[in-house]
């Protein structure tokens, strides 16, 4: 067997996915408890900066925002402002037919989905889209749920179903793959500072005192 250069099957890239954002709102997030809310905005920001910074097809989804749960974190909407949110009252994403037309006219077979709560608006739609011969991919740390047992149980199901998970550092260093991509370089390290938790801080650490970069 020979070893050749070249990514495999499985890894995402800015163009081969659409990105699916739902239900990060108010009143879902106050009952969140298996990641706080700090770090779940964090994360959440860091997934859309670079969904948008890399030109990843996205879908953006509410449930109830007028009589219920609230706008969309604004985290999130500041990264898409020409993105119309597409609002809901099926509990299931995918049981709504506005944005199951919208995936369809993207038309891409692989999906990456990230949203409140885990066991009930992220693993309705992924059972749903796995049925239909999608493949699906789940940002695990920017989902929550109302307990650790409630979102690690709702993992375990969807990847015993087939689902891949995911984190949202890993998200986006998996787009950006290689630093001497110069293009995008800026960017990903610059989102990283901003939202990259201590990989950020390693960053400016090393390029305010040695200078140092990841590329040659």
């Amino acid at each position: 067997m020979t070893a050749t250069p070249t990514p495999g099957k499985r890894l995402v890239s800015p163009h081969d996915h659409t990105l699916i954002m739902i239900d990060f709102q108010s009143q879902m997030s106050f009952a969140t408890k298996s990641i706080d809310a700090v770090t779940l905005r964090n994360n959440a920001a860091l997934v859309s900066r670079a969904a948008a910074g890399f030109g990843v097809s996205t879908v953006l989804t509410t449930v109830a925002e007028k009589s219920f749960s609230g706008p969309m974190f604004e985290e999130i909407t500041s990264a898409f402002p020409e993105e119309t949110l597409l609002d809901r009252t099926s509990m299931n994403t995918w049981e709504d037919a506005a944005v199951v037309a919208r995936v369809s006219a993207i038309g891409k077979d692989r999906l990456v989905f990230a949203g409140l709560w885990t066991s009930v608006c992220i693993v309705g739609p992924t059972l749903s889209a796995l049925d239909q011969g999608f493949e699906v991919y789940v940002i695990a740390d920017a989902c929550g749920d109302v307990s650790d047992e409630a979102h690690e149980r709702a993992m375990q199901r969807m990847i015993q179903a087939g689902v891949q998970p995911m984190t949202s550092l890993q998200y986006m260093l998996e787009l950006q793959r290689d630093w001497a991509r110069t293009e995008t370089y800026e960017m990903t390290t610059g989102i990283a500072k901003k939202y990259g938790g201590a990989y950020g801080l390693g960053i400016i650490y090393a390029k305010s005192m040695f200078g140092a970069s990841e590329g040659h």
